[in-house]
């Protein structure tokens, strides 16, 4: 490991680690690709560009029949969902500027192409639930129904066979969101992406974690880009 400051590099963990779950598409390959990144050398880059070059490095490519390649999936989520310039972007996957300004573009144009899918939204701010609804409705997708409480979300997923739901942890009186949630595991496979204020929240190592943040407040190009991956993303190891 290079002379990065320690305490730099532990503050960009959880950020690190939501970007590898995202980008290998599961909990536990996207920690594993983060341990491998971390005991590889890291470039001479600020340490949360550091680790996100690492970790970009350790993902072997993955073919894709959605028509969004590895280097224009990992553009996206680092533009979109982690929020970097694509200056940034462009050095933590060293490549030229010009480069990544066309890959984005052309990822952009293949996501607006992917399929669609159904999706429960578990959220009880009304005014949140239907930007949320207008926005996945935008990407193409159907909104299959809207939950403001643990037992409605339960009873809508049992009833509505969703194929990606999005969540809030904090649902006020209605319960908490990753119980309604993990209920709905009990009995169905459903990826899912957890919408909140706090992702650094979600991301201690400690307890159950999800495999898919998104930071409040949220661009429309971070929820397409965290919904292509719920739903299409290649569940892949890190390369030995």
């Amino acid at each position: 490991m290079n002379a990065i400051d320690q305490t730099e590099l532990l503050r960009a963990l959880p950020y690190a680690r939501r970007y590898a779950r995202a980008l290998t598409g599961a909990r536990d390959s996207g920690d594993a690709l983060v341990a491998a990144a971390l005991s590889a050398p890291l470039p001479e880059v600020p340490a949360r560009l550091a680790l996100y070059a690492a970790v970009a490095r350790a993902v072997p490519a993955v073919p894709s029949d959605t028509g969004l390649d590895t280097m224009q999936r990992n553009l996206l989520l680092l533009t979109a969902l982690e929020d970097l310039t694509l200056g940034d972007a462009a050095i933590i996957l060293d490549i030229d500027r010009a480069v990544a300004e066309r890959e984005v573009e052309a990822g952009r144009n293949a996501l607006r192409a992917t399929a669609a899918t159904e999706i429960l939204v578990i959220e009880d701010e009304p005014v949140i639930a239907l930007d949320l609804k207008r926005l996945v409705e935008t990407c193409g997708h159907r909104v299959v129904g809207i939950a403001s409480s643990e037992a409605a979300a339960v009873r809508l997923a049992a009833e509505k066979r969703p194929g990606l739901i999005l969540a809030d942890i904090n649902l006020g009186r209605g319960g908490d969101g990753s119980h309604a949630v993990a209920r709905i595991q009990e009995v169905m496979s459903v990826p899912v992406i957890f919408v909140t204020a706090y992702p650094e929240r979600l991301l201690t190592a400690e307890g159950v974690e999800p495999a898919f943040v998104i930071s409040k407040p949220f661009e429309p190009l971070a929820l397409a880009i965290a919904t292509f991956q719920a739903v299409h993303g290649a569940r892949v190891l890190p390369a030995a």
